[in-house]
């Protein structure tokens, strides 16, 4: 069960502006370079399934066959992407997650030292 530390911790951390920016610049880029993947992954399926010719014509006078560079390429594609997005993330989404964990920290620090404060400066009723 959440408690109502937890629940306000939960809506300064959707309120700071460098979540707002990490979640949409992080999901734009996401999405950007899956989409990039998808081309290049369904494209060569494309080409493997309608063009079976020129996929298995020879390059040049040797041995291989178009397929085999151009698997190639997908599979390196697919680690360039990898290693756009963790340099990336590693530069940009790093910074605004640390800073994004400050802000939580300081204001639960603020909020734990409030209700303490308050309490010792509460006035003490006494029975006459």
């Amino acid at each position: 069960m959440e408690t109502k530390l937890e629940a306000d911790l939960v809506q300064v951390v959707k309120n700071d502006p460098n979540y707002q920016k990490l979640v949409r610049t992080r999901s734009r880029y996401g999405w950007l370079l899956a989409l990039a993947v998808m081309i290049v992954y369904y494209g060569f399926t494309a080409l493997n399934a309608w063009d079976k010719a020129f996929m298995a014509s020879k390059i040049g006078n040797g041995v291989m066959s178009w397929g085999v560079p151009l698997g190639l390429f997908v599979i390196l594609f697919t680690v360039a992407v990898t290693a756009i997005y963790v340099r990336r993330a590693n530069r940009e989404f790093d910074a605004l997650t640390d800073a994004i964990h400050k802000n939580a920290a300081a204001a639960v620090a603020t909020q734990a030292a409030a209700p303490a404060q308050a309490h010792v400066t509460q006035p003490i009723k006494v029975r006459a």
